[in-house]
């Protein structure tokens, strides 16, 4: 269901970007709305990875800098018979984590230090693990391409003035202009949103079957979410237009499931995890080591 879910929004952004080309321009205006997609989204393709990395000065791990998150993240990426991302670390309090690459042979995943010093062992990685699966899902290509898609759309209904300006339009036009403005942006942001939190859903599921234990992935979204109500996220507050990538809001808001959430209820995340564990006949505390694929 969630990637029926994913394909039908992702044909509504498209369908929304068209259709907004369409009203502002004609056919000439739909064919330069598919024209501004294709070139935002072949710039976003090849560069989208390393512009959110130096956004949060992200440092990459070597065998000097963090090689036990190194080794752990290569380690569950071989149980998954993925390849090896790049992995970064982020001088951060607040515990928290993205992915983030064109595709699994060109993808990175980044911790902040405030995950390695405020989380257990299993706990890092399990979150890591639900990196992995964005990364798997190719969630990482998906979200840069809707949000490349919603910054267009965007772009051309603050143009949509423009366009039409030398067109003989009464006030009927001019209204239908506005609406344009103000809607559009805003619907394409709302699916942009439900696609987010669509994904968000499935890579819990997939990377609690990487790490092989849903309560560790239970246990840590619940400590994080309580953390990052609390800890600034400085890079994160600068740069909010990166908040969905992680895998808890770090901009203190969102609290529950809403129209403008980035991601899903963390309650509801974490009753989801817990429910798979029991399907599983898994009882152990979420940080117990049974199962323990790191020794």
């Amino acid at each position: 269901m969630g990637y029926t879910k994913t394909a039908i929004l992702m044909a509504a952004m498209t369908a929304l970007f068209m259709g907004v080309g369409y009203l502002i321009g004609g056919g000439v205006g739909l064919i330069i709305a598919l024209a501004v997609a294709a070139g935002m989204n072949a710039h976003a393709y090849w560069n989208s990875d390393k512009a959110v990395l130096r956004m949060h000065n992200a440092q990459e791990c070597n065998s000097q800098v963090h090689p036990d998150l190194q080794r752990m993240v290569h380690q569950l990426a071989d149980d998954a018979d993925m390849p090896h991302p790049r992995v970064f670390v982020i001088d951060q309090d607040q515990p928290n984590a993205f992915a983030t690459g064109r595709n699994p042979e060109n993808a990175a995943v980044a911790a902040t230090t405030g995950l390695l010093r405020r989380m257990s062992r299993e706990e890092v990685a399990a979150v890591m693990a639900h990196e992995l699966a964005h990364i798997r899902n190719y969630d990482t290509l998906i979200m840069t391409v809707t949000a490349t898609f919603a910054g267009a759309i965007s772009m051309l209904a603050n143009f949509a003035m423009f366009f039409r300006s030398g067109r003989n339009q009464g006030a009927g036009g001019v209204i239908a202009v506005l609406l344009v403005m103000i809607l559009a942006p805003l619907a394409a942001a709302i699916v942009q949103m439900a696609i987010s939190r669509s994904r968000e859903y499935e890579a819990d599921r997939v990377g609690a079957e990487i790490c092989g234990n849903p309560l560790w992935l239970a246990s840590a979204l619940e400590k994080i979410q309580g953390f990052a109500a609390r800890i600034d996220f400085d890079r994160a507050e600068r740069n909010p237009q990166t908040a969905h990538m992680f895998i808890i809001n770090p901009l203190h808001v969102h609290k529950r499931d809403k129209l403008f959430s980035t991601h899903p209820n963390t309650g509801n995340r974490i009753a989801a995890l817990v429910k798979m564990a029991e399907e599983r006949g898994i009882a152990s505390s979420p940080t117990g080591r049974a199962s323990n694929p790191w020794g």
